[in-house]
């Protein structure tokens, strides 16, 4: 089968004519070679069908128990579709190129895949926000709880992190299309990413430097700010707990959703300092891009699972139904 053209004339401009790749080449994890890649993709694949069946069970458990239509749940049910997809954004196409070694993803399709791994990250961040205003409620002003996130509440919650994730990361693809790349059209990670993709152009891309940055501070910034800032005031209404016993039994609610976010934060804001500080893309970018994206759909339902009473002995209940 013949290849596409390497690089495509798109349109003339007043800077001159916009060139396109036809497809971006896609390494993995560099310094391993095919067998390391190949033998790679079966723990990845493990982990794909963990994610998929972890996050599943939790949306219909959380939908089926009408016992779990709770903000809390509800919000835990947000945070699973959204780990769902962002697994089924990455995973597969992950999979294909350790196995299979076919590196070749096409242009608009590693636009496409870039738009909706930022967007989901985005929506994910606003439910651990959600989630974190929710343990404040909860811990620190109990008796007005249930007034204050109400079903119709977090309906709108999650409508807010769906358009938000939309609105600020729609442009991304716009502003890449503007670029000539006329260099390599090697991308370093193993998923398309707005940092490397912007690497890869030879003109100008200030717009999209400025607009990166942008939005990861008034996104994910802003969103982990008052996500410790949560945390400070139900840390300070813990200690003021005059029973000891009390005050471990409201913090250990937060243990779940602590988990989640350092998960989440952890790696994203490692991931933008070593991107930030330029220079070429390192093992440990490629190292810290993989666990931002595939650690939090496999760990979250294994972490709120294994923490959360009500879900837990839901599924024992579904095994010993099935053991019989």
């Amino acid at each position: 089968m013949q290849k596409p053209q390497l690089l495509v004339p798109v349109m003339a401009t007043p800077n001159g004519t916009l060139v396109h790749p036809a497809y971006f080449l896609l390494v993995g994890i560099p310094g391993l070679g095919l067998n390391a890649h190949f033998w790679l993709a079966f723990p990845l694949c493990f982990m794909y069908a963990l994610a998929t069946l972890g996050n599943l069970a939790m949306v219909l458990i959380i939908r089926v128990e009408r016992r779990l239509h709770e903000p809390m749940y509800l919000l835990l049910a947000m945070l699973s579709t959204i780990d769902l997809v962002l697994s089924s954004v990455t995973m597969p196409k992950m999979a294909s190129l350790f196995l299979t070694g076919i590196q070749e993803i096409e242009f608009n399709v590693c636009l496409a895949q870039m738009f909706l791994i930022h967007a989901l990250s985005a929506m994910e961040s606003a439910v651990l926000l959600a989630m974190a205003f929710d343990r404040f409620v909860a811990i620190c002003h109990p008796l007005r709880h249930a007034s204050v996130l109400t079903g119709p509440t977090v309906t709108k919650i999650g409508l807010a992190a769906l358009t938000r994730g939309f609105v600020f990361f729609f442009p991304l693809p716009f502003i890449l299309k503007r670029l000539s790349y006329c260099q390599t059209r090697t991308v370093t990670h193993s998923f398309c990413l707005h940092q490397d993709i912007m690497k890869l152009s030879c003109t100008d891309t200030t717009v999209n430097v400025v607009y990166g940055l942008f939005i990861i501070l008034s996104v994910m910034g802003v969103d982990s700010l008052f996500i410790g800032f949560s945390y400070i005031l139900i840390l300070r209404a813990v200690l003021g707990l005059s029973s000891r016993g009390a005050a471990l039994k409201a913090f250990n609610t937060c243990i779940s959703h602590l988990c989640a976010v350092l998960v989440f934060y952890v790696p994203l804001i490692g991931l933008s300092v070593v991107h930030r500080l330029g220079g070429p893309t390192s093992l440990l970018h490629v190292i810290m891009a993989n666990i931002y994206l595939l650690l939090p759909p496999v760990v979250n339902p294994v972490v709120y699972g294994a923490k959360t009473k009500e879900i837990r002995l839901r599924v024992l209940h579904m095994f010993s139904q099935d053991g019989r």
